[in-house]
């Protein structure tokens, strides 16, 4: 696994691996350092965007948090991250999806620092930027685990998908500082989470790469 620690689309994988009870090798790459890592020629010829994560399986190279975690899904039983359900799984997917699509994207890496460095946007103004999409997604997802509320996770009595992209998101919005009192399903359900040795073992500050984790 081609993975940065704070990267929460890695986050996202590590946490998948987790649940299925899968080993895997991870490999660092600095995001920040020397310009990124990513950037080097030999990491783009794995993957041409330039992004983490990538997952090296048999011969396969694979990218994209959600298309790696659908690929773990449907090529190990164990553990399943999805419902049975043909409305259950579209549930999940959508909660998935307005992570990855409508919330992370406009917050990733590049993009601040779009924004603090072309843009010029001062740390008010970029704080004010990051806290918009996060209000934005959360309320959305507030109410969807709002529906569900007599479920343990985001769906049901046992973390799956959808737990595995809301808790990195959750740890995003505690580093920038983003008030997140309207929102005590997404809590209760993330402090739930975070007790389990599955996500205890995937958080950035457990990884092999961050730089604490040594101390």
């Amino acid at each position: 696994l081609y993975d940065y620690w704070r990267s929460s689309s890695a986050y996202r994988v590590r946490l998948a691996l987790n649940l299925k009870g899968l080993e895997y090798e991870p490999v660092p790459v600095h995001l920040v350092r020397d310009g990124g890592e990513q950037n080097r020629p030999e990491y783009r010829r794995l993957n041409p965007l330039g992004l983490v994560p990538a997952l090296a399986h048999g011969e396969r190279l694979l990218v994209q948090s959600v298309a790696i975690c659908e690929y773990l899904e449907e090529t190990f039983d164990a553990e399943p991250l999805l419902p049975r359900d043909v409305t259950g799984r579209a549930r999940v997917r959508t909660i998935v999806q307005t992570i990855c699509s409508e919330i992370q994207p406009l917050n990733n890496l590049s993009v601040m620092q779009y924004l603090k460095g072309e843009a010029g946007l001062d740390d008010d103004r970029y704080q004010a930027w990051y806290a918009r999409w996060i209000a934005r997604g959360f309320e959305a997802i507030e109410s969807w685990l709002q529906e569900n509320a007599s479920g343990r996770y985001c769906h049901g009595d046992r973390p799956g998908l959808a737990d595995c992209f809301l808790v990195p998101q959750v740890y995003n919005a505690e580093r920038f500082s983003c008030d997140l009192s309207p929102y005590p399903r997404i809590g209760e359900v993330t402090r739930r989470c975070r007790e389990l040795e599955a996500f205890r073992n995937a958080a950035p500050e457990r990884q092999a790469d961050c730089p604490q984790a040594g101390d």
